[in-house]
Parts: C-alpha cells; sequence; structure tokens
C-alpha cells in the first residue's frame, strides 16, 4: 500500500502539554494510575489537545475495555516509518525522534480515550510487522494497509479506506488511465508495499506478454525521484499521499484522475496494527476510534490533515479485501 513522498510542510500537529515519553509523544496527564483489571482500580485520565480538534480525554467506560496488564502499565509502543505524509512524518526536519501527522495525532487521540499514553519510534518500513511479531513494540501506525498476509501476525483496527493512484509525468504524455494501461511499462514502487505484490500479480494475470517492469525502491522520496529523473515511466502509491506530492511537483508531475476509481485501484482499508494474540486490545482501541467517529473529532482530525475523502462510518477489525 505505501510509498513514500517527498517531505511536505504541513500545519497541523499534535500540541500536547507535558512530555509522556519518548518519540516525541506528550499529553497532560491527570488523576492517579490504574490497577490491574479486575482489581476495582480506574485507569488513569489522559487528556491530550490536538490542533483542530480541541482537547480529547479518557473515557472511563472505554477504559475499563483495556486489559489489565497494558491499564497498569498505562504507556503503548508505537513503531513507524517516517516520513510518509499526511499519515506520518517528522516533526522537524533532522529529528528522527519527534513525529506529527493523521495517524499520529489519531492514535494519540484514541489512547488518550483509554487512558493510555502512546510514544512513537521509527523503524525500517519492512521491519514493522517483523518487530511487532517479536515484541519489540505493541502496535505498528503510519498508513499501513490491512492485508491478510499481515493478518497472519497481526490484527488491524481500520480507520480509512484508500486505494492506489499513479503518478506520471506532467501532461501524462503515456495517457495512463488505469492500471490496465501500466502493462509494458516501468513503475516505480516501495520496497515490500502492497503495490509490489498487486502490480507484479496484475501484471502475470492481464498483460499478457507486455509485463509491468516493478522497479522497487527503499524510501518513496527516491521512487518519485526516480519519475523526475525518467528512470520510471509511472509511480504507484496510496491516491491520497499522491495528492500532496502532485501538487508539491507542479510542472513536474501529475496524478493521474480514475472517475470508475476515486479513491484509487484496490481501495482498500489501512489501520493500526497489533499483535494477533492481542485482539482484546485492538478490540479497545476499535472501540476508542468509533468515539472519536462519533463525537466528531475523528472528521476534524482527518480534515486537518486534508484526508476527509478517506473516512470511514465505522472503525472496524481486519476488514482487508486481499
Amino acid at each position: 500500500m505505501r510509498i513514500r513522498q517527498l517531505a511536505l510542510a504541513t500545519s497541523a500537529s499534535a500540541l500536547l502539554a507535558v512530555t509522556a515519553g519518548c518519540g516525541g509523544t506528550s499529553s497532560t496527564a491527570a488523576g492517579s494510575g490504574d490497577k490491574a483489571a479486575g482489581s476495582g482500580g480506574r485507569a488513569a485520565t489522559v487528556t491530550i489537545t490536538v490542533e483542530g480538534v480541541g482537547p480529547i480525554s479518557t473515557d472511563a467506560n472505554l477504559a475499563g475495555k483495556v486489559p489489565g496488564d497494558l491499564r497498569s502499565r498505562g504507556t503503548v509502543t508505537v513503531a513507524t516509518n517516517a516520513p510518509y505524509q499526511p499519515f506520518i512524518d517528522f516533526k522537524q526536519e533532522g529529528r528522527t525522534d519527534e513525529f506529527k501527522g493523521l495517524d499520529y495525532d489519531l492514535f494519540l487521540a484514541a489512547s488518550a480515550r483509554l487512558g493510555i499514553k502512546a510514544t512513537f519510534t521509527q523503524q525500517p518500513f519492512d521491519g514493522l510487522v517483523p518487530g511487532l511479531q517479536a515484541g519489540k513494540y505493541d502496535a505498528i501506525a503510519g498508513g499501513i494497509t490491512d492485508k491478510k498476509e499481515r493478518q497472519q501476525v497481526a490484527t488491524f483496527v481500520d480507520y480509512s479506506a484508500s486505494g492506489t493512484g499513479f503518478l506520471v509525468r506532467t501532461g501524462n504524455p503515456l495517457a495512463v488511465k488505469t492500471v490496465a494501461d501500466l502493462c509494458g511499462r516501468k513503475v516505480a514502487v516501495q520496497k515490500a508495499s502492497n503495490q509490489a505484490k498487486n502490480l507484479a500479480a496484475y501484471s502475470k494475470d492481464s498483460c499478457a506478454g507486455r509485463a509491468i517492469e516493478v522497479k522497487e525502491y527503499p524510501e518513496n522520496p527516491q521512487a518519485v525521484q526516480a519519475l523526475i529523473a525518467g528512470n520510471v515511466e509511472v509511480v504507484a502509491a496510496t491516491r491520497v499521499n499522491l495528492v500532496d506530492t502532485a501538487g508539491a511537483l507542479a510542472g513536474k508531475a501529475d496524478l493521474v484522475t480514475d472517475p470508475a476509481a476515486p479513491n484509487g485501484w484496490l481501495a482498500s482499508p489501512n489501520g493500526f496494527g497489533f499483535l494477533k494474540s492481542k485482539k482484546d486490545v485492538a478490540e479497545a482501541y476499535r472501540a476508542a476510534v468509533q468515539s472519536l467517529i462519533d463525537d466528531g473529532s475523528y472528521a476534524k482530525i482527518l480534515g486537518q490533515w486534508k484526508q476527509t475523502p478517506i473516512a470511514v462510518k465505522q472503525a472496524t477489525v481486519d476488514q482487508a479485501i486481499d
């Protein structure tokens, strides 16, 4: 699913008052620490303020859904791979321990609803799922596609839906309109992304001797730069991610518009990933995200990051389409 874009300036970020740990994560916290589930204790109250949204605080009923061991610990570690705007980015150039972005704001907001503080840590993208499986962190986030292959290890709280878009050189000289027009072309994707797998499968099944030459790059900026340099003919990436990319590259690259697939080819859910054995944690986060949907906070967060088109009405679990 993922492909990086060139770094872009953005105005929205979580404005948090008191440091809550490493990774640039902070929050205003009040109340006592939680006792283990079943002991009669209550979760701590965590309050954060998200720009454009306002304060978001713990809901006692939702906090009661959090497993006792996590409630007692009161914090989760979230692995991500920045930059991948608008989902995740570095807050300050040159720093890899402070973050901003849609997923950053939304995950912190959901955590606050549960009485939990969240800290983010930078990891290689292709190491996110293996690291989760190894227990190096509690969750993964950052525009990650929920897909069945990943569900062998992880369970996903699906908070949006988006598909693949195609970035071409300005003027679209090859007249690319749909995925069918990629047959016989050189297409850049990010290594280990959903696009790499899906395009390889499409090429095999549908290109009849005119295979798509899928070229994988370690990071998104390298894929986009390959297009600008003429080394590839198309970049395949999450469509919503490419909206800002195309805007930043006006006169150099265009985003293909396909009226039949306005959210992109093979639109699929994006999710926060948790270890498969921690479905109770995932369910608590699903309920927390749903509460943000219901009270309008979710829409405001997506609006701050100009991602209203990927909104969903219901937070779900493990709704992969592939």
